[in-house]
């Protein structure tokens, strides 16, 4: 049976495609079968090829680390609309990176830095992140920070988990059983991660600085009332195309 028609009786809606891709990356003979067989277990694609595709750049992915969303490029497009040279952005909750990347790729002279708590997502950010300059650290939000960037930060982006703990249920079979759980799982009401990176948000941005939040169109309103709580000005942006929306909060100058 070709490759194809095994991927397509799995249920690889995207069998052709998918099918491409496994013959481009094998290395041998004996690399693409395990590679198939790993896909036909219900791998996702990305972890099974050791990278996805991000606003047009390679990321490197590896299991135990968050796959970047389509709708995610609608965060990385508001951010290089607010981004200027010699800015310093953060990409909070970075998970492989390619946030951050993807902001920093293409706009000169932008000092980008990383975090994440989970050291397997900080040991591939930095393949993604330290070939373009930027830096990675590991650690709980901004305590992972140099004190010396306290008020000095233009953006800080977050694509931190905002699915309600009793939703998580309901994903798709590949998030539950192979993405990490601490990338996903936003809390009871799905926005407790949003709460904590707002809360010191203005102790880290320059005035008239900018904190963008990528959550649903169900939480968008709550997850501005969080912003202004903090003090900072808050707006909703939506994107219909890919279900994406985004929270984006100014420091007022």
């Amino acid at each position: 049976m070709s490759i194809i028609n095994r991927l397509r009786n799995e249920g690889c809606v995207f069998a052709e495609e998918e099918t491409q891709f496994l013959i481009t990356e094998a290395r041998s003979l004996e690399h693409l079968i395990n590679m198939v067989e790993k896909r036909i277990s219900g791998f996702p694609l990305e972890y099974v090829l050791g990278f996805t595709r991000f606003c047009g750049l390679r990321i490197e992915v590896e299991q135990g680390v968050f796959i970047p969303r389509r709708r995610t490029e609608f965060l990385v497009q508001q951010a290089k609309i607010l981004a200027s040279p010699y800015d310093h952005v953060l990409d909070l909750c970075c998970g492989s990176g390619a946030v951050g990347a993807a902001i920093a790729t293409g706009l000169s002279k932008i000092f980008l830095h990383a975090v994440d708590i989970d050291p397997i997502a900080v040991q591939c950010a930095s393949r993604n992140v330290t070939k373009i300059g930027g830096h990675v650290y590991q650690g709980d939000l901004y305590d992972a920070l140099p004190h010396s960037l306290k008020g000095k930060l233009n953006m800080i982006v977050a694509n931190a988990p905002y699915v309600p703990a009793d939703s998580l249920e309901l994903l798709p079979r590949e998030s539950r059983l192979y993405e990490p759980a601490v990338s996903l799982d936003g809390g009871k009401d799905g926005l407790d991660l949003h709460r904590l990176v707002a809360e010191d948000a203005p102790h880290w941005l320059v005035p008239g600085g900018h904190l963008l939040i990528e959550t649903s169109e169900r939480q968008g309103d709550k997850t501005a009332e969080i912003f202004v709580k903090v003090g900072l000005m808050a707006r909703i942006i939506r994107e219909e195309e890919l279900d994406a929306t985004v929270v984006i909060g100014t420091k007022s100058g």
